[in-house]
This record gives structure tokens, sequence and C-alpha cells, in this order.
């Protein structure tokens, strides 16, 4: 156990931690921020970030988590860069407990910033064929997939971005969709549109994803789509999936000591 008592221990970062990061270390309370091994959150994996107030040209996910990280630092936060495996929140007024590892950690004050992560369809080959043609993240993995077919799953903005981005690199982005309607804002949904490489699946959904011979394992071949209005079926073939229907809240450090909504998030 460590002997210090942190004034205040941040437990992720991404915008929220880094944010809370900088206001606590111009305190003077030496923020403790266990950042994660994957830090600056899921903008680490977005392109143009254009709705950021300060920036009319718009900037890169990750150029702007480093400065969000850089200016934390500057005032004194101090950072590490590993996962936090376990929480005990205090219910009297006492001192929290925050392991990383093995080592515990105490503070008086824990600010709960842990973000989300990408939800998963739950169809047979998506794990299996994670890393082989199944990805979460077009920004990363777009340039494997120069001049081959790809699909897009999802309806919102951030499939919409995907799609634009990856449409850079393929021959042919299929945004595969089970409504005709999208969640994603007119502008979004207008700039994917005018792509000339992007195509519009609807309505439709992944009933699994194989290869040639039909196996969950190998390289990604083939999506099989299931048509949610007449239950009719088609083979897709497809070098690449990303996979865009949004997030699950990383609340699981902290479930059963405080309270989440139906969603997993925590109720402020």
């Amino acid at each position: 156990m460590n002997d210090r008592v942190e004034n205040v221990i941040i437990v992720g970062s991404g915008p929220a931690g880094y944010t809370a990061a900088l206001y606590t270390a111009r305190a003077n309370l030496e923020p403790f921020v266990v950042e994660g091994f994957q830090w600056g959150g899921l903008l680490q994996q977005t392109t143009d970030v254009e709705n950021y107030p300060g920036f009319p040209q718009g900037m890169m996910g990750p150029e702007l988590m480093q400065k969000f990280r850089d200016q934390a630092e500057r005032f004194g936060a101090r950072l590490e860069t590993d996962d936090v495996t376990k929480v005990e929140l205090s219910r009297d007024g006492g001192l929290h407990r925050v392991w990383v590892g093995d080592q515990e950690h105490v503070g008086r004050t824990v600010v709960l910033a842990m973000g989300a992560q990408h939800r998963k369809l739950g169809v047979p080959g998506e794990l299996e064929l994670a890393g082989r043609g199944v990805s979460y993240c077009a920004t990363c993995d777009a340039a494997f997939f120069r001049d081959r077919p790809t699909i897009i799953v999802g309806g919102g903005d951030s499939a919409m971005e995907e799609a634009m981005f990856l449409s850079k690199f393929s021959s042919t982005v299929s945004i595969v969709h089970r409504r005709d309607e999208f969640r994603a804002s007119k502008i979004m949904l207008d700039r994917a549109r005018a792509i000339p490489n992007i195509e519009w699946l609807t309505p439709y959904t992944i009933d699994k994803l194989t290869n040639l011979e039909g196996a969950h394992q190998g390289q990604l071949e083939v999506a099989h789509l299931r048509n949610t209005v007449d239950s009719s079926t088609r083979e897709l073939p497809t070098a690449g999936a990303f996979i865009a229907i949004g997030h699950v809240p990383q609340s699981e450090l902290v479930a059963g000591q405080v309270e989440l909504d139906e969603n997993g998030y925590v109720v402020t």
C-alpha cells in the first residue's frame, strides 16, 4: 500500500478525466490520475473534431487529447499509464481506495471518468475475427483495406465519420443499418451521401461474419445480412467490417457502489 493520502484520485482520462485533472491541479490539489493504458479515451480514435469551441478549422482527435494531457501535466497533475483494477468507495465520508494492479492508493476524493467502450454486435464471428477483418476504428485500421470492399455497421454520426474516412482507402464502403432512417445529423448524412464509393444497405442487420468456407476464424471474407422487413438473407463479400453501433459505459468498477441507470451510466 502507498502511504501517501491523495487529495484527489481521478480514474480514467479522456476529456472528462483531463479536465478534472486540470482544474484540481490548478487548485493545488496535486491530483493523481490513473489514465489507463488507452489514455485519451475514444477521441484517440476520432479524426476531425469540428464541434469543439476554439478550433474553427477542426482538429484531429489524438492531437486534441495530447493538448488536454499536456495542459493537465503542466499544472502538476501526476499521471500513471495503467488500468485501475478495483475501487472501494467509502460510504461514511472516510478515505476511498483505488487499486492499480496490486498497488493500493487511498484518497479523500475520487473522480470517476472511465468513459465508454465500443458496443459489440454479439454475432457469430465478431470476436473470433477481431483484428482479422473486424474492427471498431476506421482511423486505426483503414489503411489495411486499401482498394478492398468494406462495410460499416451503424446509423449515427460515428458511423458516417467512419464511412467517410474509410472511403479514402476502400474500393467501396457499404453502410449497413437496420432501418431506412438514420440517427446521424443531417450534415453528416449529406457529406456521406456525396461520396461516390459509399453505398447504402437498409434495412439490414448482420447475422454472422465468416470466411468463404463459412468458418468463424481465419480472415473475414463474407458478411451475412438479414432484411429486417421480409427476413430475406444475402451474402456480401467484404474484407473488413467496421462496427459503429454506439458505446457501453465502463462503469463495472463501481457497480453496486453508486447508482447506475438502465444503460449502466452513473446517475449524477
